[in-house]
């Protein structure tokens, strides 16, 4: 028997590392399988197969792939454990036009399932030098749907929390600078138009907004229409009410002389507009009691 299974091993790995014949999907997903739910040599010989095409130069172009064609979820995850491990461990030795591949495939992977995973860590790796239009590009895909927009400000949250809140006391003048703070504002914008109806694009947008008041320049706090908007639009209801409460708390933190104008008013129109919606709860309340 342990012949018969080293046999069955190559056999394999010789089809599985052939990058010069079409990826056996259904060979794969077996391998992965007696990983998950084999047993002794049997598993054993699943990871060792496994392991090899993992560490193989190449094997990175196998993962779109793997994530379109395979219908194994553990298949599909090996698949992205592969494109984090080559971001992570080869990056830096990589041929440039292989970077720059893996980085489009990357891009176009986020607009199509909204994974963020791999793209944080390229971001790391890549940004600025390298790819200084990767936030641009993710903004100017944003304007194209709701939809996609809101999949997109989560990944922007997420980025944010990764690499700027994390980095903060390293995030020089000249990264700082690199960044497209219109493009983002303007995405936020859009997440948050006035006639906006979708409630789950409006969430994530406020929610990503909170982790970008943190490091943009306070001229897109203050001089636009950024807080009557919060105050107005989204204060008062109850399903928005909390997220909009932290932005305008993390604004009201902020400690510049320059804008005591805008900080009053700030506290004014928040605080009318917290006194209208306990009044009009309070009177719900009255009626519905008698």
């Amino acid at each position: 028997m342990p012949a018969v299974m080293t046999m069955l091993a190559d056999h394999a790995a010789q089809q599985l590392l052939d990058f010069n014949q079409k990826l056996d999907i259904n060979l794969l997903d077996n391998v992965v399988n007696c990983l998950y739910h084999g047993v002794g040599p049997q598993q054993r010989m699943a990871q060792e197969v496994l392991t090899h095409l993992k560490e193989h130069p190449d094997a990175w172009t196998r993962v779109d792939t793997i994530l379109e064609f395979s219908q194994n979820m553990n298949t599909k995850y090996y698949a992205l454990q592969i494109l984090e491990t080559v971001i992570k461990t080869r990056w830096k030795i990589l041929p440039r036009n292989q970077c720059e591949g893996i980085k489009k495939y990357v891009v176009g992977l986020i607009i199509k399932t909204s994974s963020d995973a791999s793209s944080v860590e390229i971001l790391k790796q890549e940004w600025p030098k390298h790819w200084p239009t990767f936030i641009s590009d993710i903004v100017g895909a944003s304007r194209t749907s709701e939809s996609l927009c809101q999949n997109n400000m989560v990944i922007l949250k997420l980025l944010s929390e990764e690499v700027f809140d994390f980095s903060s006391g390293q995030m020089t003048q000249v990264k700082l600078s690199t960044l497209p703070f219109g493009k983002l504002t303007g995405s936020c914008s859009f997440g948050v138009h006035e006639n906006s109806q979708n409630a789950p694009l409006v969430h994530a947008t406020l929610e990503t907004l909170l982790r970008f008041l943190n490091w943009i320049p306070l001229g897109y706090i203050f001089e636009t229409k950024l807080i009557s908007t919060l105050v107005y639009k989204f204060l008062n209801v109850p399903m928005f009410r909390n997220v909009t409460l932290k932005c305008l708390t993390e604004i009201a933190g902020v400690s510049v002389s320059q804008y005591e104008e805008q900080f009053v008013t700030l506290f004014t129109l928040t605080m009318c507009q917290l006194k209208q919606t306990v009044m009009f709860t309070t009177l719900f309340v009255q009626i519905k009691m008698n």
